[in-house]
């Protein structure tokens, strides 16, 4: 419908009002629940990162549960409000279908399906680097040293470390190189990192105009607003291609449906 609407002549709608209002709706709530689903993924990378301990595989499931319901039932919220009669979206003497210009509803459908999103990933982000940073900061080395070394050895290094004392060495145990956490961790840190880095390029051009347009009356080009909105549509095909490049249950679902084993 999408494409229908771009190729049609002065991007008129001629499908009339019902598919109008079906088409805007299933828009809205689509592209907020991609986007809320970006933001569940990197609250589920920050829990498994700093609360490894806790966060079972049970509680997993239940926050996971909590958290798809809460994401379409926000963007359902968002997405039917104009059926309600807050704003219009069809226009018959020009032939335009397009969402709610009702600087009300413009505020509240942006502010709820992007820039608060935007707001919870760049602090949940912002949590992940630094406690990525504060673990790889943390790392330690094995070391055995002579005994009249190990004083100096454990003045010079601050970190906290186990020391055994033998008949004539003093022995420090440290974990040396990458835990298979560690690198866990980092993976997982770096794929949250690219998602919201791609999910912020994609779509942030989409609603600064979303947002800017209604307020101040400003005449945007039609073609610049359908190249921000393709490009926010864009962000669902690269999402799969991240997870699958960084995760390999992903990985592997794809090659199970596209190659014969």
């Amino acid at each position: 419908l999408s494409l229908g609407r771009e190729l049609s002549a002065g991007r008129r709608w001629r499908l009339g009002r019902e598919l109008c209002l079906v088409w805007v709706c299933f828009d809205v709530l689509c592209c907020t629940a991609s986007i809320w689903n970006v933001t569940a993924i990197a609250l589920d990378r920050y829990w498994s990162i700093t609360r490894h301990l806790e966060y079972t595989l049970l509680t997993r499931r239940r926050i996971s549960n909590v958290m798809i319901a809460l994401t379409w039932a926000l963007s359902a919220a968002i997405s039917l409000a104009p059926l309600f009669g807050w704003g219009e979206t069809y226009s018959p003497e020009q032939e335009r279908c397009q969402v709610s210009q009702e600087p009300s509803y413009t505020i509240v459908s942006t502010g709820g399906a992007f820039y608060l999103p935007l707001c919870v990933v760049l602090f949940v982000y912002w949590k992940i680097y630094k406690a990525a940073k504060f673990r790889m900061g943390g790392r330690r080395r094995n070391a055995v040293v002579p005994l009249p070394e190990a004083a100096q050895v454990k003045e010079a290094s601050r970190e906290p470390q186990m020391v055994f004392t033998a008949r004539h060495a003093a022995i420090t145990f440290q974990a040396d190189g990458e835990t298979w956490r560690e690198q866990k961790e980092k993976k997982a840190a770096l794929m949250v990192g690219i998602l919201i880095g791609v999910f912020v390029l994609c779509w942030i051009p989409f609603f600064l105009t979303e947002l800017i347009s209604p307020l101040c009356s400003c005449n945007i080009p039609p073609v610049w607003k359908s190249i921000f909105l393709w490009l926010g549509y864009s962000n669902s095909f690269f999402n799969p291609l991240i997870y699958t490049a960084f995760n390999k249950n992903y990985n592997n679902a794809f090659k199970n449906l596209f190659v014969k084993q």
